[in-house]
């Protein structure tokens, strides 16, 4: 009689032991998913997603497929603001330009688009001189483009039936007519660019593809001209070439080894991915942070006004 209490005694312990263990998991897997609820709210309210901005309609821009195939967007004729009167010395005077109408990538080249380049030219691959992390990290066929020099840049473009945009192109295509500082407005906002030195704030640590920042495009619907790569751009660099510039399409001053870069990159601080910014880089120079996109000029039979 001892032993059979002693048993159901035995079992009754074994039973509760099991139920207070099944209560202690579920209490644990309910405040583990309290605790990530409030720290996914706490990022909510640090950060707004900017998926939430309503995007803007570019219909109104004529488009076209350029030779080798991508989509180009036409910039109107007419004046804009160049440079700025509180930046880098080089940025100054602010000033006005006014061009004729063109025809600029809307996206920035990316690797396999160069690769088949480079392929159909028997051209070497850009190779990476300096990158302290896994370089495989920044080779990806929908990257974009990088570390090739001023010159095969201004090949790639000749080879699809472009060239290489100007200063004064580059920069009215980011800025439009105005004043602003990034290519959507004055304040810099992360998730609207690849950039902002070395962050993963905008989901890139190094390189993105061409084109990923949908709320972070141009008043003319154009792609990554704050941040990802900055790009090469027709210009030979002058420091005070905005001094004595021409009004009317300004090409640059003459031809010399130091070659303008524009649009900051991926390792950008918010100063140096404003879009008056100027960079000077050798010709010859290939860097990781450095690609570009190709621009045209309106043929007589491309009507101005929106398809």
């Amino acid at each position: 009689m001892e032993n059979k209490g002693l048993l159901i005694g035995s079992i009754i312990f074994v039973f509760g032991c099991f139920f207070l263990m099944i209560s202690l998991l579920v209490y644990e897997s309910y405040k583990a998913k309290q605790i990530k609820a409030l720290a996914a709210s706490i990022k909510t309210e640090a950060r707004p997603a900017p998926a939430s901005v309503a995007s803007l309609d570019y219909s109104m821009y004529k488009t076209k497929i350029g030779d080798e195939g991508r989509e180009m967007v036409q910039v109107p004729e007419g004046p804009f603001i160049m440079g700025s009167k509180d930046g880098d010395p080089d940025e100054a005077p602010e000033h006005q330009a006014y061009l004729k109408a063109f025809f600029i990538d809307k996206k920035e080249v990316s690797q396999e688009e160069y690769a088949r380049f480079a392929k159909m030219t028997k051209r070497p691959l850009p190779k990476i001189e300096v990158f302290e992390d896994d370089q495989s990290k920044l080779l990806r066929p929908e990257f974009a483009a990088m570390s090739m020099t001023w010159e095969e840049a201004s090949a790639y473009c000749k080879w699809a039936g472009k060239r290489l945009p100007t200063e004064a192109e580059w920069e009215k295509a980011g800025r439009g007519e105005g004043k602003r500082r990034y290519a959507w407005g004055d304040t810099f906002m992360n998730g609207r660019a690849n950039a902002n030195v070395d962050g993963s704030e905008d989901g890139f640590r190094y390189l993105a593809p061409p084109g990923s920042f949908e709320t972070g495009r141009s008043p003319y619907g154009i792609y990554d001209m704050t941040g990802n790569v900055a790009e090469w751009v027709a210009d030979s660099y002058d420091e005070h070439y905005y001094q004595k510039a021409s009004y009317r399409d300004p090409k640059g001053p003459e031809p010399v080894d130091l070659k303008v870069v524009r649009g900051g990159s991926w390792r950008e601080t918010e100063h140096n991915a404003r879009l008056s910014k100027r960079f000077a880089a050798k010709h010859w120079r290939t860097d990781i942070t450095i690609g570009f996109r190709c621009a045209s000029d309106v043929e007589g039979g491309e009507s101005p006004e929106p398809s």
